[in-house]
């Protein structure tokens, strides 16, 4: 596939950037697909010939068509918490459909732990038909359900770093389990399953990291990398349910009823999935690189002698 044609759906978000930079580092051509292609082009420097920007939306069939024309191979990393349905299984369906009249070699679907059909939450139900509609109409689509990303830009360890500097944080379900991924990881295995659709496709894969941790355990292991003391309360669940689903409708609402339904079911790969290991892939614990984007929220920055653990 070296200098094939990749086209990304979503390439210039969190999770695209570092999928992008994986594929140049294995010697594709990249084409961006976003609805502001503008909001990318940070990622052009010095790829000249090697990258292009196209504006289409995933729940415009036709545009995703025009998108996709001349690709090898398809990356759909589009997710939203609005319009589930139109983006993550319309949207899905149209990438999927388009890849497979192009003609394309072979299609990555990112999608997420917890994907299902049947879920209670309308998050993970959009995306679970999104799987099948992908599936349906790309038989050999690889399919990758990441746990939490986390990364330096991400808005996972930098918001509760940011929620940290409070005096009392409150914790909703504090038990609940996450195995949270870096997101190189990821992006190294959308890599490998394009250079190797025979070996990846038509299988699905559960992206997770190296731990599972409770969010509680969670905040209290980043606030000793930010260096922070905040009380914790834990929010009993009577409490946490109807909040969520008297404010959950609000913008800027601290949970909503959707996130509420999430937070009933741990994070986490089912025992005995297939994931980074089946790419050759090991995975990076948060503790090993984490600390080092962290040092900015302690008192000292960077020169408070935060050390990286394993």
């Amino acid at each position: 596939m070296k200098d094939a044609i990749v086209t990304v759906f979503g390439g210039g978000g969190f999770a695209g950037r570092y999928v992008v930079q994986a594929l140049f580092e294995a010697g594709m051509r990249v084409r961006i697909v976003q609805r502001d292609p503008k909001a990318a082009f940070f990622l052009r420097r010095g790829r000249v010939g090697q990258i292009q920007f196209v504006a289409a939306d995933v729940r415009d069939k036709k545009g995703v068509a025009r998108a996709v024309s001349g690709s090898q191979a398809v990356v759909n990393l589009v997710g939203s918490f609005a319009d589930m349905d139109a983006v993550q299984t319309e949207g899905a369906r149209n990438v999927a459909e388009a890849a497979a009249a192009a003609g394309a070699r072979a299609l990555v679907h990112v999608s997420a732990i917890g994907a299902d059909p049947e879920s209670p939450s309308r998050y993970g139900a959009s995306k679970g038909r999104g799987e099948e509609a992908v599936s349906a109409a790309f038989p050999g689509a690889t399919i990758l359900r990441p746990s939490i990303l986390f990364g330096r830009e991400d808005n996972f360890t930098n918001r509760f770093a940011r929620m940290l500097k409070l005096p009392v944080v409150p914790v909703i379900r504090g038990a609940t389990r996450f195995q949270p991924v870096f997101v190189g990881d990821l992006a190294d295995a959308v890599a490998k399953a394009i250079e190797a659709p025979l070996a990846f496709g038509g299988k699905t894969f559960e992206i997770a990291g190296p731990e599972q941790i409770g969010m509680g355990d969670l905040l209290k292991r980043l606030a000793g990398w930010t260096g922070d003391s905040p009380h914790f309360i834990d929010v009993p669940d009577a409490v946490a349910g109807a909040l969520a689903r008297l404010t959950g409708w609000a913008p800027g609402a601290p949970i909503t009823w959707d996130q509420w339904l999430m937070l009933q079911h741990d994070n986490v790969a089912r025992a005995g999935a297939p994931g980074l290991d089946a790419f050759g892939i090991a995975a990076t614990p948060m503790g090993a690189i984490a600390p080092s984007w962290l040092v900015q929220y302690r008192k000292q920055g960077r020169f408070s002698g935060v050390k990286t653990t394993a």
